[in-house]
């Protein structure tokens, strides 16, 4: 803690002395009025002032929206130029300041084009956009996603798997970081997979995949990051986008994306709301074998999840001065789910003869508030690349899933009545100051605090029904769980250019305090270690289109809350899912080269790498001799994994754009528990491959293939999985509006199939989360007409998205 607070005052004194300026010297404005030929004033243009003797930069500004500007000067002889996009550059000469104001009167501009009446700019981002230390993959440029939700964005990245649960893997591993633009939230705080599902594609500007991060980001998460931006406009006037989406099954949702800006301030406003009624189903068979007992049964299972959610988005930029900036966002997400499952039991005896049949259902209600404050502070300065940020964050949580269970037999040997509560609170502060300043033509040094602290409170609780209106608890299932999460960090970074080579190197300190306390057992487990985490990239420019890249990194992954909460959902009376408290972090060095190639027609990035894991979390299944199964995470093994993965973008004409990846890769891992080993050495590999095809000049086509090949576990193998996505689109109504059709799984192929083997144990499992989907969806762009006149008056050209 000494060093963190060390780091925070060498900081302090460095902002201080940054802030710190010498007696201010007497300046007096300079002012005018920039007309055009019709006398119509000309907003925002750029306004120099420049030394008289060398032409030298003094100072400048910006002329507001009356065209009005005034700049501050000291005594002296200047230049004052004039720029503005479609005008001519105007110079005004012998501009002498003394002891008063200057005023140069109305200034009149010339057009250096002509005014057309309608100025169509057109203009797209590649889907997939390869920089050295991230690829960036543009939301909106993949019809498969449109209509969906960010769990469905997700699932069409490269080497990105998100399972029929919603648990997203990279490279093939779930200790994944998920960030909502470049900052832990709220948003996919308690329940990662289900939170994704309530977060409209919509409002997912692009993703970035981040697989070997560099200092200046969290150490958490073995494979890396995925950053998630969301969409955020800072165009003048008032713009925007609408969307709506319906769907079967049941699939509806609308969106909007406001932007407003004037003078100093920028409004944004985002909200979307979803409707789903997602059914789902499986089945399974457990065959177990001992000394003493043996059974079979088989098991069908049918669920459906339905609900709404409201995300809602506000935020402020306020432009105090050219170099400083207060940006102020409030997030609120409100869902509702209706969750029912209906289990069939099979039971059978060893001559394969049906015995019984078990009937279970549930009936649960799942209510979520997720409320996010967020406060940032931006200061440039007028050396280029220097820059000083701070963030702060308050996050707030609350989920309560309430259910009601009857479990009945064909023999009137069983009926069961159950209800449980679970209620999880979570509240989350988070402070960053990050500071860059650049050293020379091309290095920079970086420094940066921040501070975290998690509190969560989770209420668990089963009571069964023994006569009417008379409940009690089952103690096994009864327990509160205190989770406080303190994490404090510092880093250091340093980057430089060395003539075709880039040198980057840093490094990561964090101090972790963690208290996990089961209050109703009075069990607590205090974890308090503190780790360097030291990164380093490089690249090598081979020539203009080809580049080489190295990098290692150091991280680690934290038990997440589910993995420690010692009880879990009880829909399953035979499959309990328990978390373990008494888990430890996972830590893992990571190796990886690259090959970026720029071709004519497209690009290609090749990687190789190697991980190390230590402490590898497994999940154990054991049974016992009544048929309870019982999945439990353990520290089980160290791990290695190496792999090879592509990633190519290709447009062999102009309308034609193709896009592939793959990732190919060999993992090990190899642990006791309980003195049973426990190993695992697969060979396996995820691909996608995208078509998009221009037909008629304005209709476009868009057919997606993902498969991911078998891969054995240390308790038996997932099977394959593949899916197949189409999509059309045509944009309507002059540009302004465009309407997609979509279906996704054409062939209904998108199954978990697993199968699991233990000494006298085997089981098999089937389960599809969602059946195929047809989608329709329609967006509309507001003011895309005023969008053209900027073009002419306020010089702002932006391409349409």
């Amino acid at each position: 803690m000494k060093k963190i607070l060390l780091i925070a005052s060498l900081l302090n004194i460095l902002c201080i002395q940054l802030y710190a300026q010498d007696e201010p010297s007497v300046t007096y404005p300079i002012t005018g009025e920039l007309k055009d030929s019709e006398k119509k004033p000309v907003p925002f243009a750029n306004v120099a002032l420049l030394a008289a003797k060398d032409s030298a930069l003094i100072g400048g500004g910006t002329a507001d929206e009356n065209g009005l500007f005034n700049i501050p000067a000291e005594p002296g002889s200047y230049l004052v130029k004039i720029t503005f996009l479609a005008m001519d550059e105007k110079i005004i000469p012998n501009v002498r300041v003394a002891a008063q104001p200057v005023s140069l009167g109305t200034i009149t501009l010339t057009s250096n084009a002509r005014v057309l009446d309608e100025l169509v700019v057109q203009g797209e981002k590649s889907q997939m956009d390869l920089q050295l230390d991230k690829r960036v993959f543009n939301v909106g440029k993949d019809l498969a996603n449109i209509g969906g939700n960010a769990s469905d964005v997700l699932n069409n990245m490269p080497s990105v798997t998100v399972d029929v649960e919603g648990n997203v893997a990279l490279r093939g591993s779930g200790n994944v970081r998920i960030l909502i633009d470049g900052k832990q939230s709220g948003m996919v705080g308690l329940n990662p997979a289900e939170a994704l599902r309530q977060i409209p594609a919509d409002l997912i500007e692009s993703v970035e995949i981040i697989t070997n991060p560099s200092s200046r980001y969290d150490a958490e998460g073995e494979v890396g990051i995925l950053n998630i931006v969301m969409k955020k406009n800072i165009r003048y006037g008032l713009n925007g986008t609408f969307t709506g989406t319906a769907g079967y099954p049941s699939n509806f949702g609308a969106s909007f994306n406001v932007n407003y800006r004037k003078k100093k301030v920028n409004l944004i406003a985002n909200y979307g709301w979803m409707y789903r009624d997602g059914p789902g189903r499986g089945h399974s068979r457990q065959e177990y074998n001992s000394v003493d007992t043996s059974f079979v049964y088989e098991q069908t299972n049918r669920r459906n999840r339905s609900g709404y959610s409201n995300n809602v988005r506000l935020g402020l930029d306020y432009f105090l001065n050219n170099y400083n900036t207060i940006t102020a966002t409030l997030s609120v997400r409100k869902s509702h789910n209706d969750n029912k499952s209906w289990l069939e039991y099979r039971d059978f005896d060893m001559n394969n003869a049906l015995t019984r049949t078990v009937m279970r259902n549930e009936d649960e209600t799942e209510p979520r508030t997720n409320i996010e404050a967020a406060l940032n502070y931006r200061k440039t300065f007028e050396r280029k690349g220097q820059s000083l940020s701070f963030d702060a964050k308050y996050i707030l949580s609350d989920e309560t899933e309430a259910s009601q269970y009857h479990e009945v037999a064909d023999n009137n040997s069983v009926d069961i009545r159950q209800r449980s509560y679970n209620t999880e609170d979570e509240k989350n502060f988070l402070a960053q100051l990050d500071y860059i300043h650049p050293i020379g033509k091309d290095g920079k040094l970086e420094a940066g605090l921040k501070s975290s602290v998690r509190l969560l409170d989770n209420d668990f609780s089963v009571h069964q029904q023994l006569e009417p209106d008379y409940w009690v608890v089952l103690p096994d299932y009864d327990n509160r769980l205190a989770y406080d999460e303190k994490i404090h960090a510092a880093y250091l970074m340093a980057s430089n250019q060395f003539g075709k080579v880039f040198v980057q190197a840093g490094l990561r300190g964090e101090y972790t305090d963690i208290l996990t306390e089961l209050k109703k057992t009075a069990k607590t487990n205090h974890r308090q270690y503190f780790n360097i985490f030291p990164s380093i990239h490089l690249s090598y420019k081979l020539h203009d289109a080809q580049t080489l890249q190295l990098s290692y990194s150091y991280r680690l992954s934290r038990p997440n809350f589910r993995d420690l909460l010692p009880f879990s959902n009880f829909s399953d009376s035979r499959v309990f899912r328990a978390g373990n408290p008494l888990l430890n972090p996972e830590f893992t060095h990571s190796f990886e080269a690259g090959h970026l190639l720029n071709m004519n027609q497209g690009t290609l990035l090749s990687s190789i790498y190697y991980r190390r894991r230590l402490g590898v979390v497994e999940n154990i299944t054991s049974v016992d001799s009544t048929g309870f199964t019982t999945i439990t995470p353990v520290n089980l093994s160290t791990g290695d994994s190496y792999g090879f993965e592509f990633n190519l973008t290709y447009d062999p004409a102009p309308w034609w754009k193709l896009t592939a990846n793959a990732n190919i890769f060999r993992a090990m891992n190899k642990g006791y528990y309980n003195d049973k080993l426990y190993q695992s050495d697969t060979y396996s590999w995820t691909s996608r491959l995208s078509s998009r095809i221009t037909l008629f000049g304005s209709v476009d086509f868009q057919s997606s293939l993902n498969y991911r090949a078998p891969r054995r576990t240390t308790q038996g193998k997932d099977l394959s999985i593949y899916f197949i996505d189409l999509g059309l689109s045509k944009d309507i109504l002059k540009g302004r509006g465009t309407i997609t059709a979509s279906v996704r799984d054409l062939f209904n192929s998108q199954k978990r199939r697993s199968i699991t083997e233990n000494a006298g144990y085997y089981s098999y499992s089937v389960f599809q989360w969602r059946p195929r989907q047809f989608l329709v969806t329609f967006s509309y762009r507001l003011n895309r007409s005023k969008e053209k006149q900027n073009v002419d008056k306020q010089g702002e050209m932006n391409d349409e998205e």
